[in-house]
């Protein structure tokens, strides 16, 4: 017989070695034209339990093997090796035809190749969904999104159904149940977490129990989301890791007709609940932080000025920087417990902008809360107030202007005093601008400061304008490089006689605005305080009710 070749050169054949198969290191079929088996090597009779003369379709062939010589003598194919299992493992056949009609198999074992890129796809598979889950997990710091992704992503890859249990709040857990077919429902119940094999434990962040060891059976009704389909086979309950507290505890579900959970897929189920919990403590983390700032902008913001003991108030804020909400100006209205009574004003410019600044605004507001009682003395609240700076860890000084106001027989009186900052405008009712006598020393830098106080009268449709440098001071205009400065804010003023005090501020803010273009400014507040030119009696309205009292809340205090 002529050479059939080898494994690697199947048609390398023409030198005669009737037994050149004899020491081949694999299994070799030699399978004549009539389908009989003409011989085999040793290493094939030890793999398939047939000898010389027995047929293809005896059931000790594989079929996979008979089917593919078949084939190969009716058509002359396959002409490429093919492959199947052979007593629990797998081969890949390689044909050599001879020139006698006979075809020599040479059965090469693939099985650890095989293995090797299961594992292989099965890993890349494992990274794939990882990274998937990352992304989709990280796209979102609202916590009932991502926990809603969770048990979503769990539930389609890892299991039949999944539940996150997330750390309790008061009595009672936030649970997230997630199905295969991608329904999430959350809740807010009371459980008991001893309920469940490893869930009190998971929760404190320790590591899972293997899946053995939790009976199914013994789940508690609220561990099983409704419409779970059949009894369940397997439990899988892990922490979620959190930034040094855990985010909670996903529980996963396999009903009896499914696989139980192997070794492997609880090592990735920990994989996958440690990016979980990564994600899940980032956006609990962001909304207790969110939380707090929005706590804190509250008593930031500028309050929203109203009309008080028949006096109009209105103020307008814009912060140096369009994408934040506070800055380093800032203005109060605390109203007297009458009419009788003062109302206190003050608006004031801290050095410096942004949210460092903003924070001893809010410092200033506060001393000067506390200091109300002594509001009818300006000298004493501007030198105490300059204490309470200089004994502060602040390296910040301020400049502010206060102000007190009563209204007496159609009048509005006030008294002016300003503290290093600019004179407030009077607005006179035939367009008159006028500027408040009133001056003094900043707060915050020296020991001891002096200021000089103006006692001012608003007729009906007067307005007395406080205003902050970041109005006169923006720079823009037709070369971009100007102030706008106090001639044109004195200019622009002159219209205003008579104008509500929302009026006032809304024109002030609108044309620094424009002068303004596109270009880079400093805070800027301005606050109107406006005799109505209704005249007396005709605007007492304090949150709508005639001859209302004062009041505290956001807009005035």
């Amino acid at each position: 017989m002529s050479s059939p070749g080898t494994p690697d050169s199947p048609h390398a054949g023409g030198v005669v070695l009737d037994t050149a198969w004899d020491g081949a290191p694999c299994p070799v079929l030699v399978i004549g034209a009539d389908g009989a088996l003409v011989e085999t090597n040793e290493a094939a009779r030890r793999l398939i339990p047939l000898s010389a003369g027995d047929d293809i379709t005896s059931s000790a062939m594989p079929a996979w093997l008979a089917d593919a010589h078949r084939r190969l003598r009716r058509a002359g194919a396959p002409a490429e090796a093919v492959s199947g299992d052979v007593a629990g493992r797998s081969f890949e056949a390689h044909p050599s035809p001879c020139d006698d009609g006979s075809v020599v198999w040479w059965l090469l074992d693939d099985t650890d190749r095989r293995l090797a890129e299961r594992a292989l796809r099965g890993e890349r598979e494992r990274a794939a969904l990882l990274a998937e889950v990352s992304s989709a997990l990280l796209s979102s710091l609202n916590v009932e999104r991502c926990m809603t992704v969770t048990a979503r992503m769990a539930a389609g890859h890892l299991a039949d159904a999944a539940i996150i249990v997330a750390p309790a709040q008061g009595r009672r857990h936030p649970l997230t149940y997630a199905g295969a077919d991608g329904e999430v429902t959350q809740t807010m119940v009371q459980i008991d977490p001893r309920s469940v094999v490893g869930l009190a434990e998971a929760l404190q962040g320790f590591p899972p129990v293997p899946a053995r060891w939790i009976d199914p059976a013994e789940l508690p009704d609220w561990a099983v989301p409704e419409g779970f389909d059949g009894p369940i086979g397997s439990v899988i309950v892990t922490p979620l890791p959190g930034h040094g507290v855990p985010a909670g505890v996903l529980i996963l579900l396999r009903s009896s007709t499914h696989q139980a959970f192997t070794e492997g897929e609880e090592v990735f189920a920990r994989l996958f609940a440690a990016r979980a919990g990564v994600a899940l403590s980032a956006a609990r983390l962001y909304a207790e932080q969110r939380s707090i700032t929005t706590t804190l902008m509250r008593e930031l913001l500028p309050p929203r000025l109203e009309r008080v003991h028949g006096v109009e108030y209105a103020g307008a804020y814009r912060a140096a920087r369009d994408h934040e909400r506070v800055g380093g100006d800032f203005y109060d209205v605390h109203p007297g417990a009458d009419a009788a009574e003062e109302t206190f004003v003050v608006l004031g410019d801290v050095a410096g902008k942004g949210l460092e600044a903003a924070v001893l605004t809010g410092k200033i507001r506060s001393v000067l809360q506390a200091l109300l009682p002594l509001s009818g003395d300006h000298q004493q609240v501007l030198s105490l107030l300059n204490g309470a700076l200089l004994n502060s860890h602040h390296t910040r000084f301020a400049t502010l202007v206060l102000a007190s106001v009563t209204r007496r027989s159609g009048q509005v009186r006030l008294r002016l005093t300003s503290a290093g900052h600019l004179p407030p405008l009077i607005i006179r009712s035939d367009g008159r601008v006028e500027e408040a006598a009133t001056q003094g020393q900043l707060v915050g830098a020296m020991p001891d400061i002096t200021a000089r106080s103006a006692h001012v009268s608003l007729a009906p449709g007067e307005t007395c304008l406080l205003y902050t440098d970041g109005i006169t001071e923006a720079s823009g205009g037709p070369l971009g490089d100007q102030f706008f400065g106090e001639e044109r804010l004195r200019a622009a003023l002159g219209p205003c006689a008579r104008m509500p005090a929302e009026a006032v501020v809304e024109r002030v803010q609108m044309l620094a605005a424009q002068w303004l273009g596109g270009g880079r400014h400093d805070d800027m507040a301005s606050l109107a305080i406006t005799n109505p030119a209704g005249g007396h009696g005709a605007l007492h309205a304090v949150n709508g009710h005639h001859g209302a009292s004062a009041r505290t809340g956001a807009g005035c205090r």
